[in-house]
């Protein structure tokens, strides 16, 4: 008992001579030592601002908000929050759970250019690659289990075609491709890759995949891929309906292989041909709601509908009279396709620039509305006042929608994880389009608040050294 009262006794006295030699110790410091403080707290907080504002600009999100949930909260003894696949409501009022990024399946981009003709003509004249190694390596998985997927009875030659999908570098998958032709002479999917790759111009890829169509036999993932590209090489070179004719014909041999969305080829040939009641018949067949949407199904039926009544549309004039039936219809359409994909207007609209579209798109994201924009913003532009009438109203969407992260109107809500597929997707020079735009992370908003702070502070101590060691002291 005696010892406990000599400790609480001694404590405030032991607290008391530490303030007393703090006071001591700041009676003594100079200004010199306040103004140095001051700007190197600055210095440090300015720094990590900017580093705070690159990894956001790059990686969409705070690093130290990113390390405060991975590596502290863990150690702390927190829980992992759930918010990430929390419930979303439905259109019908329904719980949903909210797709997660696994969830975020990455599709084959139907009109996805040549390598040799178009992608390597664009770094030859540019210097950047269009290309990421991510979407890349997609392919060479997708080449891998299309044309040789029977690994238990591959031939020699089919050998070395699995070892040249997955080289990284050009010229090794051409010296590879040549190696297997060495071996085979009749190795269609070598000539594939020729065409693919090696092959400088559309006439040159043409007359390839006519060599490897003559000799793939009955393997009929070769038969279907060969004969889409020799219909885009057609489309490429002018023969439109010649192009349209083999998608139709292909789409009847192999009405099957739906998932490989031939559909969308031919209905960009069927626009370029103004055929615009066949455009209808292909919607009307692969536009239902049971099979997956896409830009190019919502946005064609939206272009349909605008250019019905587009030409004598007028904001005022509908502002005044009303929205007629057709009108009406057009806009409820441009905000259906808006709500599906809300990066494409921007694209059309040309409020952003255009990039060649990647071999891999992900639906509702930007990698998808870029593919769609570049090769169908000449359709929006033919018909006239399209474009007007999806500038007057695109906007409106939002409006509908009540909270684009919770709900959904007309689709399910839209997904979360399409930014990082996207950024992954497409290349570093090209500014990736992020639905709902994000706010600024609070740690970025706390760093720059606290270097303004801390750069003011140090201002004055340089200006008013004796007047802000007062201060300090005090």
């Amino acid at each position: 008992m005696v010892l406990i009262m000599i400790y609480v006794l001694w404590s405030p006295l032991k607290l008391q001579e530490t303030l007393t030699s703090a006071s001591v110790f700041l009676n003594t410091l100079t200004p010199k030592f306040y103004v140095a403080l001051t700007g190197t707290s600055s210095l440090i907080s300015g720094l990590i601002l900017i580093f705070e504002w690159w990894y956001f600009r790059k990686y969409g999100t705070s690093f130290i908000e990113q390390v405060s949930v991975s590596h502290l909260r863990p150690l702390l003894g927190g829980v992992e929050s759930s918010s990430t696949t929390g419930l979303f409501s439905s259109v019908n009022g329904e719980a949903e759970p909210r797709p997660s990024v696994s969830e975020c399946k990455v599709w084959r981009n139907p009109l996805n250019l040549f390598r040799g003709a178009e992608y390597n003509r664009y770094t030859w004249v540019t210097g950047k690659e269009p290309l990421t190694y991510y979407d890349m390596n997609l392919s060479a998985q997708d080449h891998q289990t299309f044309f040789t997927g029977d690994t238990q009875q591959l031939r020699p030659e089919d050998a070395v075609m699995q070892k040249a999908w997955r080289e990284r570098n050009p010229q090794a998958r051409i010296r590879a491709a040549y190696q297997a032709i060495e071996m085979n002479h009749e190795c269609a999917a070598a000539y594939v890759l020729l065409a693919e790759e090696e092959a400088t111009t559309i006439t040159e890829a043409e007359r390839l995949f006519k060599k490897a169509l003559s000799i793939a036999g009955k393997d009929i993932n070769l038969l279907v891929y060969i004969k889409r590209r020799l219909a885009m090489c057609a489309r490429k070179l002018g023969r439109i309906k010649e192009a349209v004719k083999m998608m139709r014909d292909l789409m009847k041999e192999f009405p099957l292989l739906g998932m490989l969305n031939i559909h969308e080829n031919l209905l960009e040939a069927l626009l370029e041909l103004q055929a615009y009641a066949d455009v209808q018949a292909v919607l009307a067949k692969y536009d239902d709601i049971s099979l997956p949407k896409s830009a190019t199904i919502c946005y064609t039926s939206a272009l349909l509908k605008a250019r019905a009544v587009s030409d004598k549309f007028s904001p005022e004039a509908a502002s005044r009279r009303g929205l007629s039936t057709a009108e009406m219809n057009a806009v409820e359409a441009i905000h259906r396709a808006v709500e599906f994909n809300p990066h494409v207007p921007k694209y059309l609209l040309e409020m952003k620039s255009l990039i060649l579209p990647p071999e891999h798109i992900l639906k509702r994201g930007d990698s998808e509305a870029v593919a769609y924009a570049f090769f169908h913003l000449q359709h929006w532009k033919r018909a006239e006042g399209a474009l007007n009438l999806l500038h007057c109203t695109w906007e409106g969407t939002f409006r509908i929608i009540p909270y684009p992260l919770e709900k959904g109107h007309l689709f399910y809500p839209y997904p979360g994880c399409t930014e990082t597929a996207d950024r992954e997707l497409l290349p570093s020079f090209h500014e990736v389009s992020v639905y709902p735009k994000k706010e600024l992370p609070f740690f970025i908003l706390f760093t720059a608040g606290l270097c303004s702070f801390t750069a003011i502070l140090a201002m004055l101590t340089h200006q008013f050294p004796e007047l802000m060691g007062v201060f300090a002291k005090a």
